[in-house]
């Protein structure tokens, strides 16, 4: 169904779940199939640490303010903020309230400002789009460690041929667990979030799963 056709004039939907568990493809597939705007909050954090591993800034939180005041978000969808530096800070500062409070009135304003969205992190459906405005459709991605690992190492090697399998599964599995544990914005599933387990779906079974659920939206 294309999204053009539908009386509906707006759609929010959020994708949230474990690292590497798919959701990124999810919503890539989910939001070009339905003409939807994307934004991943992963990148959001990842160019946040960018910055500031960059810039070594003595006020981090004024510093971020600032640059994400007037961010155009199509610029970090064209950055390499994917390596393992990157990844190690963006651990630190996710535990942060007020780093994720800047990111979260960013996120707010993007979801305020288009019709048709979809916003994939770890906490799209119980802080980003919980309300003002509120998600039309949660899906909420899980997938075995071991499969996760090694989509994420395939990734990682292309950069880093030096990396194991068993440092990445290593990394997945204390990142899993900082999100889960963490005092601000943990990773949770809300009691309306369709699960979808990349693990089991292929990727034509996960983007059909999804597109019967949206369809009933439409």
């Amino acid at each position: 169904m294309k999204l053009n056709k539908t009386k509906k004039k707006y759609i929010r939907l959020a994708f949230d779940g474990f690292s590497a568990s798919g959701k990124s493809l999810a919503a890539k597939l989910i939001s070009k199939k339905y003409k939807l705007h994307l934004l991943n909050s992963g990148l959001l954090y990842r160019y946040a640490a960018f910055l500031i591993i960059k810039n070594k800034p003595k006020n981090k939180i004024s510093f971020l303010k600032k640059k994400f005041k007037n961010l155009n978000y199509k610029i970090l969808t064209h950055m390499d903020l994917h390596n393992e530096e990157i990844s190690g800070y963006v651990s630190i500062i996710a535990k942060q309230k007020k780093v994720r409070d800047i990111l979260k009135e960013f996120q707010k304003k993007f979801a305020k400002k288009y019709k048709k969205i979809a916003i994939e992190g770890r906490d799209i459906a119980s802080k980003i789009l919980n309300k003002n405005p509120r998600y039309d459709l949660a899906f909420f991605f899980k997938c075995n460690l071991n499969t996760a690992a090694i989509r994420r190492w395939k990734d990682l090697k292309i950069s880093n041929k030096q990396i194991s399998l068993n440092e990445v599964k290593n990394s997945l599995k204390k990142r899993n667990q900082l999100d889960i544990n963490r005092r601000f914005s943990p990773l949770i599933r809300t009691k309306d979030s369709i699960i979808i387990r990349t693990d089991i779906l292929s990727k034509k079974e996960m983007v059909n799963k999804m597109s019967k659920e949206i369809d009933k939206k439409l």
